[in-house]
């Protein structure tokens, strides 16, 4: 978890903000896809297209190019037709990755995958060959001027949650997959919309790794990160704060 927090800080500095941005606002807009498909193309009735528009928030997308995304999925042209896929495997230090994408060819994204685990010191296994170690839960984020810690607590654990904190980043708020919408209804209610609410895999361990093989392990989610078929990673690494200086500097 500090491991995956700190790879984003880190990579967020670097360059190339443009074309980063570009791939996220097409990553973004390929879940609202999927999402207005599964369900009605009203977010109110559709949790899953909510979540979405969160998403194309937090990235600063602007909102015609939201409403468009939806209108095009929703029409009778039919267009792309995306499958959920999920990938295992191990980086160099043995971190486990867990790699979830959308895809329109399954061939190809898993092609690419193993492609790039294997150029860059790493494994693809099996489906739930590294997940066992990971926990799959609901997290929702709130900014810190939304409320009091006691207040946020005290609506968050009512309404079902496991576990609230306050981070570097706001209101931290953990439910299980199945709770995620619900609290999420509930702290709206109160508090407004959230930053965000989404689901996670969490690492139950870590593993501790120096500069060398923290750039070989940050490469490979670099890599695996700019495919656009991938939608997030996730890794069991940790960094030292001394660590995290030298590969931002």
């Amino acid at each position: 978890m500090a491991g995956h927090s700190q790879f984003k800080n880190i990579m967020h500095r670097k360059g190339a903000q443009d074309a980063r941005r570009a791939k996220q606002f097409a990553k973004v807009i390929r879940e609202i896809t999927v999402a207005t498909r599964s369900g009605l193309p009203d977010p109110a009735m559709n949790p899953r297209l909510r979540a979405a528009i969160l998403a194309a928030r937090e990235v600063n997308m602007p909102k015609d190019t939201v409403e468009r995304a939806i209108r095009k999925a929703s029409g009778a042209a039919g267009g792309e037709d995306y499958v959920e896929v999920r990938y295992e495997g191990y980086g160099p230090a043995g971190v486990a990755i867990i790699i979830e994408g959308l895809t329109d060819n399954r061939n190809r994204t898993a092609a690419e995958v193993r492609s790039s685990f294997s150029k860059h010191g790493g494994s693809l296994g099996e489906t739930n060959s590294v997940s066992f170690g990971f926990d799959h839960i609901g997290v929702i984020m709130y900014p810190a001027d939304a409320a009091s810690e006691e207040d946020m607590m005290d609506v968050a654990i009512e309404a079902g949650a496991d576990d609230v904190q306050m981070t570097d980043d706001g209101h931290e708020i953990v439910t299980s997959m199945q709770d995620l919408m619900s609290v999420r209804d509930a702290l709206e209610a109160r508090f407004g919309e959230p930053r965000s609410a989404k689901l996670d895999w969490r690492p139950q361990t870590t593993v501790s790794l120096d500069e060398e093989k923290a750039r070989s392990v940050l490469k490979l989610i670099d890599v695996l990160e700019e495919n656009d078929d991938v939608q997030a990673v996730y890794a069991n690494f940790d960094l030292s704060d001394e660590v995290a200086q030298a590969l931002s500097a």
